[in-house]
């Protein structure tokens, strides 16, 4: 089942802070209105199940704060991280009853969903939102074509790097719009744990590339998951990636 919590309070559209990012970017007034007919907000506590993989999907909906995991168990038990989902992110796929993975709620996360029927319906009348969906889903299928090139052929540094520049890009207090060498601060949403399953490293060896990250200034750390980039530039050459990388958007 859903564990949901009501909002206190439902925002406009025009208010939404991923309303230029999302699946309804280009949707105009009149759009908006039917979408928010269909819509309503849940919000989710870090470690709580937001879907479990071959349940039934009676809703889709995008990420409008926070971020989740998406996972994939084996049949002998054993589980893989296979993804993460950042704020305008897109979860469920319209056509398709059944959860595909389990998805967890890393971070206190807010999502803003569409109740499937109606919004596939709404799919077929409105031809923008398809073709933004399906620019969304290709954006991903890049993504994972260069994770790939990340869990094969990137040293351990360079996929540590790697991690944090997606983070900082999608989930910092700045707008990296600014300027690539602009100061970035966030909050890792992984444990160490989780970030060694996702990366295939040991916990030992991610430990020991982040502190030679930050004892190199690449990254400064408050705690264990406060983290400043002093200089994005310098944290994606490290992650051997330039400003076109298909990974970063």
């Amino acid at each position: 089942m859903l564990n949901e919590r009501s909002l206190a309070a439902n925002p406009d559209c025009s208010d939404c802070p991923i309303r230029h990012r999302a699946v309804c970017a280009r949707c105009e007034s009149d759009e908006l209105d039917r979408l928010e007919q269909i819509k309503y907000y849940r919000r989710f506590e870090a470690g709580q199940s937001i879907i479990w993989a071959g349940d039934r999907m009676d809703f889709v909906g995008s990420v409008v704060s926070g971020i989740a995991t998406l996972s994939q168990a084996m049949e002998d038990g054993r589980t893989q991280m296979v993804g993460l989902l950042l704020p305008s992110d897109f979860v469920g796929r319209p056509g398709r009853i059944t959860a595909a993975y389990d998805v967890v709620a890393t971070t206190d996360l807010v999502m803003c969903c569409f109740r499937r029927a109606p919004f596939e319906e709404m799919m077929s009348r409105t031809p923008h939102i398809a073709q933004r969906l399906l620019e969304m889903t290709l954006d991903e299928l890049d993504a994972a074509r260069e994770w790939m090139l990340v869990l094969g052929r990137k040293t351990a540094r360079e996929k540590i790097a790697s991690l944090l520049s997606i983070i900082a890009r999608r989930d910092s207090t700045l707008n990296l719009r600014d300027g690539r060498d602009a100061k970035v601060v966030f909050d890792l949403p992984l444990t160490r744990e989780a970030m060694a399953d996702y990366l295939g490293l040991t916990l030992e060896t991610v430990s020991r590339q982040i502190s030679a990250l930050k004892k190199d200034g690449v990254i400064e750390l408050e705690g264990k998951r406060h983290v400043t980039v002093p200089d994005m530039a310098r944290l994606m050459e490290e992650a051997g990636d330039d400003g076109d990388g298909g990974m970063l958007v």
